[in-house]
Parts: C-alpha cells; sequence; structure tokens
C-alpha cells in the first residue's frame, strides 16, 4: 500500500502502513500555522481491501466538534466522489472503506483545484460579459484575479462577491462555480436584470496559495485573511490588501463573502448586527435578502447560525464587518456545511460542489430583490 500527497491541495501525515486495518494518520497543519482539519490523499493498492484509517490527532483539529456525524468523501476518478462511513471516537477520526479500485482518493470536502479554479476563470472571460483583471500576486507569486461583470457605469450599484478567504472552504468555490454560471447566462432573465442595474465584482478564490498547498485557513504566510481587514500588508496578507484596495476605489452597494462552517449542519448567513453604523435601513434590507432567499432555495434557511453580535461589539477585521461598517451597506457571511443540511438530507453525497454550485445559481434571486430596494433608495433620494 502508498499513500501520497504531492498534488494540488494534498495533505496528511502518514504515521504507520503496516496493517491496512489499522492505518495511523495524523492531519497535517497549515504551512505555516498551527489550524489542521483538511486533509485530502491518495491510497493506492488496497482493492478489495477492508481498510480502517485512524487520524491519530483529530482531537487537536480547529473544530474537533466539526467531526460529530461528519462522513469523508472518496473518489476514483476525483470527478465523482461519494461520502464513506466515518465515525469519531476516543479523539480519533475513523474511516471505513474498502476500495474497489487500486486508485482512491479521500477528502475532508469535495477538492476544488487550482486547475478548476483557472478554467472557472476562462469560462467566465469566454462569455463575452466578463473582464478578467489582475490585482497583484500573492505571497507565493499567484495571480489575483477580479472579475469585473457589468456595464461598469458611474450610476450602476456596485455588488461585490468574494470566496474562499479560508482555502480548506472549497464548497464556497463551488457556489462561485453556480453564481458565475448563472450570472454570465444572456438567458437568464434574473441575470439579465441585474446587469443592467448593477456591476459585479466578483473574486472566486481570494487564497490561492493556500488552497494549492492544502491549508485549512490561511494563507502561506500563515494570515487567516478574515482577520486581516483592518490593517492588511503587502508582507503578510496580499489578498485582503488588494481587493480592500480595489474597493475603495470602485465602492461596496453589497457585499457577500462565501464560506464554509465545520460545525452547523445547515446554510445560512451572518450580518453586521454588531458594527457601529448598522440601523435601521440595513435590517430591512437583510430582511429582504434573507425572505427572499428562502423562498429561491429549500437549502437555505434562518433559523439556525452564528449568535449575533451585540451593538458595537463586532470584530471589524472580518471581512463583512469591514465592509459593511466602512461602506455603509448590506453585508453577508454566507456559511455551507462540510457535513450535510440536515433540512434536506442526502444520504450518498450530504452537502457536496453540486449542491454548492446550485446555491450559487439560487443567490441570484434575493441579489436582485435588494437591489430593486436599493434603486428604491435612490430614487428616492433624487
Amino acid at each position: 500500500m502508498k499513500i501520497s500527497t504531492h498534488f494540488d491541495g494534498g495533505a496528511i501525515i502518514v504515521k504507520d502502513l503496516s496493517d491496512p486495518e489499522h492505518i495511523r494518520l495524523n492531519l497535517r497543519p497549515d504551512n505555516a500555522s498551527e489550524f489542521k482539519q483538511w486533509f485530502y490523499f491518495r491510497l493506492q493498492g488496497a482493492a478489495y481491501t477492508h481498510c480502517v484509517m485512524h487520524f491519530e490527532n483529530a482531537h487537536e483539529a480547529a473544530y474537533p466538534e466539526g467531526w460529530k456525524e461528519y462522513q469523508a468523501f472518496a473518489s476514483y476518478d476525483r470527478q465523482k466522489w461519494f461520502r464513506v462511513p466515518t465515525v469519531y471516537e476516543n479523539g480519533e477520526l475513523i474511516i471505513n472503506h474498502t476500495p474497489l479500485a487500486n486508485s482512491v482518493y479521500y477528502a475532508y470536502f469535495e477538492p476544488y483545484t487550482h486547475e478548476q479554479h483557472l478554467n472557472l476563470l476562462g469560462e467566465a472571460q469566454s462569455s463575452g460579459l466578463c473582464q478578467i483583471d489582475d490585482l497583484g500576486n500573492t505571497i507565493q507569486g499567484r495571480d489575483l484575479n477580479l472579475l469585473t461583470i457589468g456595464n461598469q457605469a458611474e450610476s450602476d450599484l456596485k455588488v461585490w462577491v468574494i470566496a474562499r478567504q479560508h482555502p480548506g472552504e472549497t464548497m464556497a468555490e463551488w457556489f462561485m462555480e453556480g453564481f458565475l454560471a448563472r450570472l454570465l447566462d444572456p438567458q437568464d432573465p434574473t441575470a439579465r436584470t441585474l446587469l443592467d442595474k448593477a456591476t459585479f465584482y466578483v473574486v472566486p478564490n481570494m487564497n490561492p496559495d493556500g488552497s494549492f498547498l492544502g491549508n485549512l485557513r490561511t494563507n502561506a504566510a500563515g494570515a487567516n485573511l478574515n482577520r486581516e481587514w483592518l490593517a492588511p500588508s503587502v508582507e503578510k496578507s496580499p489578498e485582503v490588501y488588494y481587493v480592500r484596495e480595489k474597493m475603495h476605489e470602485t465602492g461596496v452597494d453589497l457585499f457577500l463573502d462565501i464560506h464554509g462552517d465545520e460545525s452547523l449542519p445547515y446554510n445560512f448567513v451572518a450580518g453586521t448586527e454588531g458594527v457601529p453604523t448598522y440601523n435601521e435601513r440595513i435590517a430591512q434590507l437583510e430582511n429582504i435578502f434573507k425572505t427572499v432567499f428562502v423562498a429561491a432555495s429549500p437549502d437555505f434557511q434562518d433559523v439556525h447560525g452564528y449568535p449575533k453580535d451585540a451593538a458595537g461589539q463586532a470584530n471589524l477585521s472580518l471581512a463583512t464587518n469591514y465592509v459593511g461598517n466602512t461602506f455603509q451597506c448590506l453585508a453577508y457571511t454566507l456559511e455551507m456545511p462540510f457535513k450535510d443540511n440536515h433540512n434536506l438530507p442526502d444520504d450518498d453525497f450530504g452537502w457536496n460542489g453540486q449542491r454548492s454550485l446550485r446555491l450559487g445559481e439560487s443567490i441570484l434571486t434575493p441579489i436582485l430583490a435588494v437591489c430593486h430596494q436599493l434603486e428604491k433608495e435612490k430614487n428616492t433620494s433624487n
């Protein structure tokens, strides 16, 4: 038997492979920090062999509560991914699986590789509706790209959507694939109406280095990008620095930051209730967004989520809080599960890439509802 990780996003530490029924593994921390939870590896030479894989340091993961009711992903071709029996007991995550071929991959969530990311950019540009700009280099010299979609008229609403600040949250870029596919569909009436009203500024992957390195939460310098928004630097967090600079150039009327949550088995949003500029206007926009989103997708709900910050107590180093407070706009963090959506479970796949993609498609409807309201505000003020 052999386990390897020398590919895009690969991550695991092998301790002992001598007994297929007691394979000993450790989660590997991010390259420059102690965060650990993401894994992605290839097992070879175990066809029709009962394999029991013990992640012995699972209790040291960034979010050990995330292992409760969690099932790992597996694939033979890295195209079709399915869940395999997984339990968490005595501080170990244990996968039980009998591969049906000599080569099989296991991952924390369905991966979204750098090659897929580049293909996504290429497909968006080929639509003829999208302009790609380079904002600057990451720590390791990868491109940080911005997609601009729309007429870029001064009167347009400015909608910003970013994803994957935390690289292990790969569902965020699957979401972006669906979001972009619908937004760039010239036959979609919601997309056409939106592009008559708004210019979209989209960063499908905020953390290309961390994604390639197989990190859970940080960039190549060990920075948690979603804690860098108050004072980013080119040396430590260029990804945030360059995006924030562009935001101040364009302005922001609506901001969405796409993430995944290890523990909560639901899709939900977290807003800006705790920032100094939060007011009744923002609360009204939030209610419009959530009400329409619930109607647009049965996969979205507004019952379960994070506790709301008390007034004035928000951490302004988070993207949503910083942007919402600075631009006095509707700003939301969208969270998707690593597990399954308990409101609409799927025993074979749980929450996965395709369901994330579909949620990305459906979010255009609440965005349009908010844009209608923002237009009314503009007309009233004029």
